[in-house]
């Protein structure tokens, strides 16, 4: 019986699209611009001026606190300068401007050796580690939870449409997968980690299997393929059938949920001594000539991956990300960062564009939200400005799948509508 959790939908998958493209290394262009905000939490501090020669692998941007991320020149070369550019957020954020030589050097840390839990999650936050499925928060913070940890949860569900990177790095890379479990199980000081892979990835559950085969305390499940699988709370019930209580995280029922490229960034930072300075990510949507799954450095514009892979007809839109969670981009200057999973050049056959209507009270939204909410309530209370009504649909518990609007017949903006009510909840501190 393949495992799941309560409501969710089960959009076109269109991960044939790049399924089958094997990973391949992408190099750097002539410049690189390295965002110094590329994680959830405080940004990191230029540490470089112009003139400053670095390696791959040379930090360029030391974490400012506790929760925050160290930040790595991606190529060697030499520091133009720091400038303020837009990122896929379309924020106006500090970058370190680079000069490539195209060499290449690198700088790594001392690979570990049978290291101790303090050690692994030492260099998780030296090595600048975080949430590689594109939510960016810095590992070693969940890795020093501060409630009793009872299992670690890796998530290859890989829900999201088009998004094929964990799955090809399950096929090609599972002995390495694992090495970086094994690492993130030592760290917590666990015995049993679950891992959840969606049943439309047979070949990499099997990989999964045999690259673990022998090794006490990983047990691989298959998921029914459904999206959102991949969501934290919604992946610990289909794995457990424990929920996580509202407002609360993972580790207040004793789990900690990782995914597959994080366990893969784990492996690089303390089997490799390489910091996180690049990821792996998936280009795809009809109008890209070739979709692939590509190894990129930070910093690389977003253009010069489009370019590497050609542009085969007119695209209406783009995605940092993937279509259901992701960011739309006004144009492709913003630059690969840690959280970059994907980028979607989409035309006007895979988009929906149509203009809202009245809300029909037809309550579709509600029957598929994975977090038991209501929608439609907070959209139409948004709407008439009334900001305490809205909080009592608990509009702060939304995860923003876009499962709402993916099934509402009226297309109302209804992911815009949770974000708007957070924001001011926030702001007014109710």
């Amino acid at each position: 019986m393949k495992l799941t959790f309560k409501h969710g939908i089960h959009p076109k998958e269109r991960k044939e699209l790049a399924a089958d493209s094997p990973i391949e290394v992408m190099p750097a262009g002539a410049k690189v611009y390295i965002p110094l905000i590329q994680h959830i939490g405080a940004p990191a501090e230029a540490c470089v001026a112009a003139g400053d020669r670095v390696k791959a692998g040379t930090i360029v941007g030391k974490a400012a606190s506790y929760v925050s991320a160290n930040v790595f020149s991606s190529v060697s070369g030499t520091v133009s300068g720091i400038v303020r550019r837009t990122n896929a957020a379309g924020r106006k954020i500090p970058h370190v401007v680079i000069d490539n030589d195209g060499e290449y050097e690198e700088e790594t840390l001392p690979p570990l050796v049978d290291p101790t839990k303090e050690e692994i999650i030492a260099r998780c936050k030296e090595a600048g580690i975080v949430g590689m499925g594109g939510a960016t928060f810095p590992t070693h913070v969940k890795l020093e939870s501060k409630t009793p940890i009872k299992a670690l949860i890796i998530n290859g569900s890989e829900c999201e449409p088009y998004i094929t990177t964990d799955y090809r790095l399950m096929l090609e890379r599972p002995e390495n997968v694992v090495s970086g479990i094994i690492l993130l199980a030592k760290a917590l000081g666990v015995d049993t980690v679950l891992v959840g892979i969606e049943g439309n990835k047979k070949d990499a559950i099997d990989r999964m299997i045999y690259a673990s085969d022998g090794i006490e305390g990983i047990l691989i499940h298959e998921l029914k393929t459904k999206y959102p699988q991949g969501g934290e709370k919604q992946l610990i019930y289909a794995l457990t059938k424990e929920k996580v209580p509202n407002g609360g995280l993972p580790s207040d029922v004793g789990y900690i949920v990782l995914n597959i490229s994080t366990a893969y960034a784990v492996y690089e930072a303390c089997v490799l001594g390489r910091p996180c300075y690049a990821r792996f990510m998936t280009v795809s949507g009809e109008a890209i000539a070739r979709p692939a799954n590509l190894y990129v450095r930070t910093g690389v514009p977003f253009s010069e991956v489009v370019d590497r892979l050609g542009v085969k007809e007119e695209y209406v839109k783009a995605v940092s990300g993937g279509p259901m969670m992701g960011i739309s981009l006004s144009d492709l200057t913003p630059s690969v960062s840690k959280g970059s999973s994907a980028l979607l050049l989409l035309t006007e056959r895979e988009i929906r564009a149509v203009r809202p209507t009245t809300c029909i009270n037809c309550a579709r939204c509600a029957s598929v939200c994975p977090m038991n909410l209501m929608p439609m309530m907070t959209d139409a209370l948004i709407l008439q400005d009334k900001i305490k009504e809205a909080k009592e649909y608990y509009p702060m518990s939304c995860i923003e799948c876009g499962c709402c609007a993916y099934v509402c017949p009226a297309k109302r903006p209804l992911v815009q509508s949770q974000r708007l009510a957070k924001k001011l909840i926030r702001e007014l501190k109710i």
